[in-house]
């Protein structure tokens, strides 16, 4: 019998047909509810999605035969991945069938606010000729600074290399030597801010960049400054940036992408100085075609017993090799996550060892994870256990394997150690009772101390020095904060020296709370780490 794929989401002709020419039963049935496509997909071998179909838990688990599930874009959020992986289907995406569309949109974007293009339109359709209130500036021997240099960024900044502009940037995870490759001088977030005549964002939305651009980086900027966001929404505080354009802190802006999408209310809507369209980046006829064969191509090579050259969630490998894996995996990206929460800079090496019993597994997919762990957090692009690898040797970042047989303290265990300009961190964890889930998780070293933390949620990592009261100013300070403490451990190697205290906490720590932490004599540095 032919594979049966349901094209959930309206996807190009294109990739239909190649399912067709492939012996396939391609069927699109778009707009269906949860409950409808319960009923039906236990006859599909695959569905695919873009983002307005959620692909539940319980359509997963109703998916009898699904093998794989295939997103026809770039964010995979509809889809719940550890209810996908849970079961050994495969979550596939397309990285890179938007880049050039994103990349082309935000150079648009900053030629249209530095010319005033759809103000002057909208001007002259309504009846008025008016060239001196629409009077532009030039982009020749200005200054670009991007907040984030990975593909669309890079991309970006060849564009305006072609129009004579000198091109700064800030990625913390970007290494000179990378950076000088593309012509790029990278500096830190606020000088790029200070010294750049357009800004142009291309950063991932998490904890870190969540409100990042506010009314206090708004007044770095140069009065005649522009900013263009066509990456996230949220990364920008819209209400902050409206009293901006308002005040004439900056000169324009340009923006693509909301905090709360679809929307039809923004304080920046009807402001003359503010260009705002409905998250076009990716919406181009080429981009819907590339994205739609991209994951076709993916489906038809997983069904037909091949591999998936995107995997978001676990990578194709023999069932036998995969079921003695994939107890670890959770745990391998979870550690890699931390240790790039715990850094936050450029990394120059990687040093993973495998410890124990689990230096006998085939440890590939392992260190994959671990490094998808490491780059999530902090990459505007996708990163997957598939491209995790390159994206880390493109920017510089040297990755080293280890396998040890025999453990002293432990029967498996993974220890990370990376390394920078100004950065050396260790994180180490093992899994308890070779049980799959967080519960056998546990993170048992930082940065040579022994430690015991279940690696979910929120961690609250604190650098101390181990002396008495410490542990009664940390949870009074918590609990006058209404933020719950979970669990608690102390690490320390000699009394009255330094000492790392995890504790697990309820909800985020906001930075006000950080850095009254940080006031407590004693206390050198306090970090939220979400896993």
């Amino acid at each position: 019998m032919a594979f049966k794929v349901l094209a959930a989401d309206k996807i190009a002709e294109d990739g239909l047909k190649m399912l067709k020419e492939a012996g396939f039963q391609a069927d699109m049935k778009t707009g269906l509810p949860e409950a409808e496509l319960v009923k039906i997909i236990p006859e599909y071998d695959a569905i695919v999605v873009r983002s307005a179909t959620k692909v539940t838990a319980k359509i997963i688990e109703a998916g009898k035969k699904l093998k794989i599930i295939a997103r026809a874009g770039v964010g995979v959020d509809n889809v719940d991945i550890p209810a996908a992986t849970a079961k050994g289907i495969i979550v596939v995406n397309s990285p890179e069938g938007n880049t050039i569309a994103a990349a082309e949109h935000s150079f648009a974007m900053i030629l249209s606010v530095a010319r005033n293009i759809p103000q002057a339109h909208r001007s002259l359709v309504a009846g008025a000729w008016d060239r001196k209130k629409y009077m532009g500036v030039e982009l020749y021997g200005k200054t670009l600074g991007l907040v984030g240099l990975g593909k669309i960024g890079s991309k970006v900044a060849s564009f305006a290399q072609g129009f004579e502009m000198k091109v700064i940037a800030y990625d913390p995870f970007v290494s000179e030597e990378m950076a000088k490759k593309i012509g790029v001088e990278l500096r830190e977030l606020d000088t790029v801010l200070k010294e750049a005549d357009y800004i142009s964002l291309h950063l991932p939305k998490n904890k870190d960049t969540l409100n990042l651009i506010n009314t206090d980086k708004l007044k770095l900027m140069k009065k005649s400054a522009r900013l263009v966001n066509c990456a996230r929404g949220g990364i920008v505080n819209e209400d902050d940036l409206a009293q901006a354009l308002k005040d004439k802190v900056i000169a324009g802006a340009a923006i693509d992408v909301f905090a709360k999408e679809p929307t039809t209310e923004s304080p920046l809507f009807g402001l003359d100085n503010c260009i705002t369209v409905p998250h076009l980046g990716a919406s181009t006829q080429e981009a819907q075609v590339n994205v739609a064969i991209d994951v076709v191509e993916q489906i038809i090579d997983v069904l037909n017993g091949g591999e998936a050259r995107s995997a978001v969630n676990i990578p194709s490998m023999k069932p036998e090799v995969m079921a003695r894996v994939k107890p670890y995996m959770g745990l391998a990206e979870k550690l890699g996550s931390l240790a790039s929460q715990l850094s936050k800079g450029a990394l120059d090496k990687v040093k993973v060892s495998y410890i124990g019993e689990i230096a006998d597994l085939e440890t590939g997919p392992l260190t994959m994870a671990v490094l998808k762990g490491l780059l999530s957090n902090v990459l505007e692009e996708s990163v997957n256990f598939v491209n995790a690898g390159l994206i880390a040797k493109q920017r510089g970042i040297k990755i080293v394997e280890a396998r040890v047989a025999e453990s002293e303290d432990y029967a498996n265990l993974i220890h990370i150690k990376v390394e920078g300009k100004d950065i050396k961190r260790e994180v180490g964890g093992s899994l308890f009772g070779g049980r799959v889930g967080a519960q056998s998780e546990h993170i048992v070293l930082i940065d040579g101390f022994n430690v015991d933390a279940i690696p979910e949620d929120y961690l609250l990592v604190i650098d101390n020095i181990d002396k008495p009261g410490m542990i009664g100013k940390v949870g009074t300070l918590l609990g006058k904060h209404k933020i719950n403490i979970a669990a608690m451990d102390v690490g320390r190697q000699k009394i009255s020296e330094r000492a790392v205290m995890v504790i697990n906490i309820d909800n985020e720590v906001p930075d006000k709370v950080l850095k009254e932490l940080t006031k407590i004599d004693g206390i050198s540095n306090a970090v939220v780490v979400k896993l």
